[in-house]
C-alpha cells in the first residue's frame, strides 16, 4: 500500500481519518501501558490492519498525546504531512464512555447539510465511529473503570483549509477529518465527488431554494458575476460529476438550478453525457453541425463544423459568422431540453454560457 518503489502517480496514502484514528488510539494505548508507542496497528474502515508510525507521543497523569504525520502517497492533496493529534483524557467519573472532540486546527460546523452538529467539530461520520471503535479496542481494559475524551487538533489545519471549500461549506477555522475507508487513492475522484454532493446539500438548507452548478473556477467566477445577490454557499463547482449533482438537487429539494458552462461541458451535457469527463465520450460535433444548420450556416461550415474534434470550433466558426451568441443560445436551450427530459418539472432550469475569457454569450431557462 505503502510501497515506497511504486510507480511515480500509483502510491496511496492515508485519510486523515485514519491518521486521527491511529493518534488516537496510540494515545489510549499510553494510558493503559504507561507509555506511548512508536508505531501503532490500527484498523481501518475498510478492515485493513495498518501499521502507523508515531511521533511525540507521552504520558502525564491521566492525559496522553500522540502524533500521526499524514501521508496521501502520490495524491497532490492539502493535507498531506498534516500533523493529526490526539490528545486523551481519562474521565473516572464517566465508565465506558467516548467523547470526541474537535481541538485546534479542526474546523467547526456553522451550517447545515453537512450531516453533524452545527457548533461541532467537522468529523465526517465514518471517521468519527472509527476513531471511537480504535479507542475501545486499545482502551478496553480500562473502560470498565473510565471513560476517555478525545480531542483531535490539526496545529496546520487553519491554514490548509484556505485551500480547500470548507469555509464556503460554513465549516471553519480548519479542515475537516474525512475518510470512508481510510486509504487515499491518487488523483481521486471519490473525494471530489463526495465534496459535490455536500455542497449541493448545503445549498438546500439555505432560504434561496436555489444551487448553481458550474464546470470549474473560471465558469463559476463567471457565474457569480452574473448573479451577486447569492451567497457563496448556493455555488458549487461540480465539475464533471453532473449525474451526482443534479441526484443531490433532486434530494435537496431545491426549487432551481442554474448551470454555468462554456461549449464543450454544455456540449456534452446537450447530448446526454452525465459525467462530462473528456475521456468518457467524445463531443457529438454532429449535434453542434445540426444546431449550425438549423441557424442558416453554410453546407460547408456545417461540415466542417462536423468533422472537427472541438466543440470549441464550432463556436469560433459561428462567431466568425456573426451567429456565435445566437448559436450557444442554440446550445443552451438544448442542455434545458435535455435535462427537462431526464429531470421533468422537477425544478426551474436556466443556463448560463460564456466564453474561454469568462465573457457571457447567452442564456436560457
Amino acid at each position: 500500500m505503502m510501497d515506497k518503489d511504486a510507480p511515480r502517480g500509483t502510491r496511496t496514502g492515508f485519510t486523515t481519518g485514519a491518521c486521527s484514528a491511529a493518534a488516537a488510539r496510540a494515545a489510549v494505548i499510553g494510558l493503559v501501558t504507561g507509555q506511548v508507542p512508536d508505531t501503532v496497528e490500527c484498523l481501518l474502515p475498510n478492515g485493513n490492519l495498518v501499521s502507523f508510525a508515531v511521533q511525540d507521543g507521552r504520558v502525564e497523569g491521566q492525559t496522553a498525546h500522540a502524533m500521526v504525520i499524514k501521508d496521501a502517497g502520490d495524491d497532490p492533496d492539502c493535507t498531506d504531512k498534516a500533523h493529526l493529534t490526539a490528545d486523551v483524557r481519562l474521565l473516572p467519573e464517566q465508565p465506558g464512555q467516548v467523547l470526541l472532540g474537535g481541538g485546534l486546527g479542526v474546523g467547526t460546523v456553522t451550517m447545515q447539510g453537512l450531516g453533524l452538529t452545527v457548533g461541532g467539530p467537522a468529523i465526517n461520520p465514518v471517521p468519527r465511529r472509527n476513531i471511537e471503535a480504535n479507542v475501545r479496542a486499545a482502551g478496553s481494559p480500562l473502560l470498565d473503570e473510565a471513560g476517555f475524551e478525545v480531542t483531535i487538533s490539526v496545529p496546520q489545519g487553519e491554514e490548509m483549509a484556505k485551500k480547500t471549500t470548507n469555509a464556503r461549506l460554513g465549516i471553519l477555522g480548519g479542515i475537516s477529518i474525512l475518510g470512508t475507508t481510510g486509504i487515499v487513492k491518487p488523483y481521486s475522484t471519490a473525494a471530489y465527488r463526495a465534496s459535490v454532493v455536500q455542497g449541493v446539500h448545503v445549498a438546500g438548507t439555505l432560504p434561496h431554494g436555489v444551487v448553481v452548478l458550474t464546470t470549474g473556477g473560471r465558469t463559476e467566477k463567471f457565474v457569480m458575476e452574473e448573479m451577486p445577490h447569492l451567497p457563496e454557499a448556493v455555488f458549487v463547482q461540480m465539475g464533471d460529476f453532473l449525474r451526482y449533482a443534479m441526484g443531490a438537487a433532486v434530494k435537496a429539494g431545491l426549487k432551481k438550478v442554474v448551470i454555468g458552462g462554456m461549449v464543450g461541458k454544455l456540449t456534452k451535457i446537450a447530448q446526454g453525457e452525465t459525467i462530462t469527463h473528456a475521456g468518457r465520450a467524445d463531443v457529438n460535433t454532429g449535434l453542434l453541425a445540426d444546431l449550425a444548420a438549423e441557424l442558416g450556416a453554410a453546407p460547408e461550415v456545417c461540415e466542417d463544423i462536423r468533422n472537427a474534434k472541438t466543440a470549441r470550433y464550432a463556436g469560433e466558426r459561428m462567431d466568425a459568422l456573426g451567429l456565435g451568441a445566437a448559436f450557444h443560445h442554440a446550445l443552451a436551450q438544448r442542455v434545458v431540453k435535455t435535462l427537462r427530459e431526464r429531470y421533468p418539472d422537477q425544478f426551474e432550469l436556466k443556463v448560463l454560457v460564456c466564453d474561454f475569457d469568462g465573457r457571457k454569450i447567452a442564456e436560457s431557462s
